[in-house]
C-alpha cells in the first residue's frame, strides 16, 4: 500500500500518490483546493499517475502527515519547512 507490490502499480503507491501532491504544494492550500487542483492536472497528463479517487488522496495526505513532510494550519495544508 505504502510501496509498490506485486498487486498494487507504481503509480498507485501512496509514496508516489503524496510526492504528487506535494509538487502542488507551492503554497498553501486548502485540502479541497488540493484535491481539486490534482483532478484538474490528472486529465490533462498521461505522465502522471492513475486518476485515484478521494479515499486514496487522503490516505496520502495521512502519509505525509506522518512523516513529518506536510502539516495543517488555520485549514491550509503546508509543506513542513525543513
Amino acid at each position: 500500500m505504502i510501496l509498490p507490490s506485486k498487486h498494487l502499480p507504481q503509480d498507485r503507491a501512496l509514496l508516489t500518490v503524496g510526492a504528487h501532491v506535494l509538487t502542488f504544494l507551492a503554497h498553501p492550500k486548502t485540502v479541497s483546493a488540493l484535491w481539486e487542483e490534482l483532478n484538474r492536472h490528472d486529465a490533462g497528463v498521461a505522465v502522471t499517475p492513475r486518476c485515484i479517487n478521494y479515499d486514496w488522496f487522503l490516505l496520502a495526505l495521512d502519509l505525509l502527515y506522518a512523516l513529518g513532510t506536510i502539516e495543517l494550519e488555520s485549514g491550509l495544508v503546508t509543506r513542513r519547512a525543513a
